[in-house]
């Protein structure tokens, strides 16, 4: 008996790069698998993704003995995001897992960064994870109702080391970042009633979308696992969706190389309070002013994020 058999998956931009091997994951543990993805073709028409990629990856899936429909819908718009939730329940009989991975970069900094720049990042980044949450979120919630009993529901939700470390050449993914885990926090506390489990992932891979970012980092000369290949990030996602991982939600976790960290939440550093009833400015000036200079050059960026390795 596979983890995973008999659940169904929607997988979201499935069709290259990081969500292309978590659907394979998935379906390699038993997993039914909705692969979702709105790209389009290689323009040479090579590689695997010759032809529309999430039939490209359905193909494979399907070649290697398991269960997958495409769904090339851009889950950025509610339409489509409901209609993919629609085509899991239609085709396998209902959901029981959501992998929100659709995502694109647009580097720039803050102050040359164009509002379509901005703008296309958080409607893919964000707003795509706030629908299809949405409306996997609904059919749990009525499915909880009807039966009187907790559902089997496991959201997993992708954001970025750009939101922990502040990363300066990427304002809008860092800020779609941290609207991720805010969604996931929220969702995880809102939907623990109906049993379902909302976690975050923060990967680090070699993609098409990333291919720049690590130009510089070479894979192992002489063989090897490469540390920033996508498949170190799959296993992760396959345990959050499994039974095993009943119990794990409102987590966030960075996952490389071969290493998985569980993140802790934001802990209170220091309080100041006033002698009066409001502080006055001399009086903010007198005890912050000497607690932010013994603290200089360290902020909210968890800098020390972008060091994690295996030990």
């Amino acid at each position: 008996m596979l983890p995973l058999q008999g659940r169904t998956a929607i997988v979201t931009g499935a069709g290259r790069g990081i969500g292309r091997a978590e659907a394979l994951h998935l379906a390699r543990l038993g997993a039914f698998v909705v692969v979702n993805d709105s790209g389009v073709a290689a323009s040479d028409g090579s590689g695997p993704c010759s032809g529309q990629p999430a039939e490209a990856v359905v193909a494979e899936i399907r070649a290697a003995g398991g269960v997958a429909v495409a769904h090339a819908g851009d889950v950025g718009e509610q339409t489509e995001a409901r209609d993919v939730v629609r085509l899991a329940v239609e085709r396998f009989g209902g959901l029981d897992i959501l992998v929100n991975n659709a995502g694109i970069m647009r580097d720039r900094m803050v102050y040359s960064m164009s509002e379509d720049e901005w703008d296309s990042v958080v409607r893919v980044n964000l707003k795509a994870q706030y629908n299809t949450t949405k409306y996997a979120s609904a059919y749990w919630r009525q499915q909880a109702k009807e039966s009187g009993y907790p559902v089997y529901g496991r959201i997993v939700n992708t954001s970025t080391e750009a939101f922990l470390a502040g990363s300066p050449l990427q304002p809008n993914q860092a800020a779609a970042g941290g609207g991720v885990i805010g969604l996931t926090t929220s969702s995880a506390l809102a939907l623990a009633a109906y049993g379902v489990t909302v976690n975050a992932v923060c990967p680090r891979a070699r993609t098409r979308m990333t291919e720049e970012c690590f130009a510089g980092v070479l894979p192992p000369a002489h063989g090897g696992v490469d540390p920033l290949t996508t498949e170190h990030v799959a296993p992760l996602v396959g345990y959050l969706v499994s039974p095993a991982a009943a119990r794990v939600t409102g987590q966030v976790m960075v996952v490389h190389g071969g290493m998985v960290a569980v993140l802790d939440r934001p802990r209170v550093a220091a309080t100041f309070d006033t002698a009066g009833d409001v502080f006055t400015h001399e009086e903010l000036e007198d005890q912050l002013t000497p607690y932010f200079t013994e603290r200089t050059g360290e902020g909210f960026a968890a800098l020390e994020v972008v060091s994690l390795r295996k030990r």
